[in-house]
């Protein structure tokens, strides 16, 4: 007899802190293609979790208290949904600091990049211009996958942002939405997928 599987947890933010990004505006589409597939989510606020650059001396003297609140919370979930900035050609330091903080091994209970082994991920990204924010998601596909994540292929850079992304959770581009949607769904396919191969160990 094969076991039902508890819907997977997802944990999502916006690379951004900027109240009117464009990327804090598009990751609640992407939660949604992620709940209507099953999954339940938990959209966090990564102006809730204030970090320092990471520096080792900080490290050594405590680790500041977000860290371990980060930490739990990825320990609850089955996966990261990710809409990032393009800074630069790259990821935005705030995503790669925050990543960096969250890998780091703790005493207490499953920290490190055990945290994220094995789980799965969902990435997009929006800019004002043509591209999208494309080169940020090359990037942040790399550096989730070297923690562990299995990154589904799926990927939407939306571009012209400011015109697509008029408010929060409203991506009027119709073929875009239903891309964003499905890079959601799949990350809650992959997870159940992940998840149920877990639990039968």
């Amino acid at each position: 007899m094969t076991m039902a599987v508890d819907p997977p947890r997802l944990l999502a933010f916006a690379g951004s802190l900027r109240r009117e990004s464009f990327n804090r505006r598009l990751v609640p589409v992407l939660v949604e293609g992620a709940r209507d597939a099953g999954a339940e989510v938990s959209l966090i606020d990564l102006r809730d979790y204030p970090l320092p650059v990471y520096d080792g001396d900080i490290e050594a003297d405590g680790m500041p208290d977000e860290v371990f609140r980060l930490q739990d919370l990825m320990a609850e979930h089955d996966g990261l949904l990710i809409s990032t900035p393009e800074y630069n050609g790259s990821m935005p330091a705030l995503v790669k600091n925050t990543l960096d903080w969250i890998s780091r091994p703790t005493a207490a209970g499953p920290s490190g990049t055990t945290l994220f082994r094995g789980k799965a991920a969902g990435i997009v990204s929006a800019s004002p211009g043509p591209l999208g924010g494309l080169r940020s998601l090359l990037v942040l596909r790399d550096a989730l996958a070297k923690l562990g994540l299995v990154v589904v292929p799926q990927q939407v850079a939306v571009g012209l942002a400011a015109e697509r992304l008029p408010e929060t959770g409203v991506l009027v581009d119709e073929r875009m939405r239903e891309g964003v949607h499905g890079v959601g769904a799949s990350v809650a396919d992959l997870a159940f997928r992940l998840k149920g191969a877990r639990d039968e160990r």
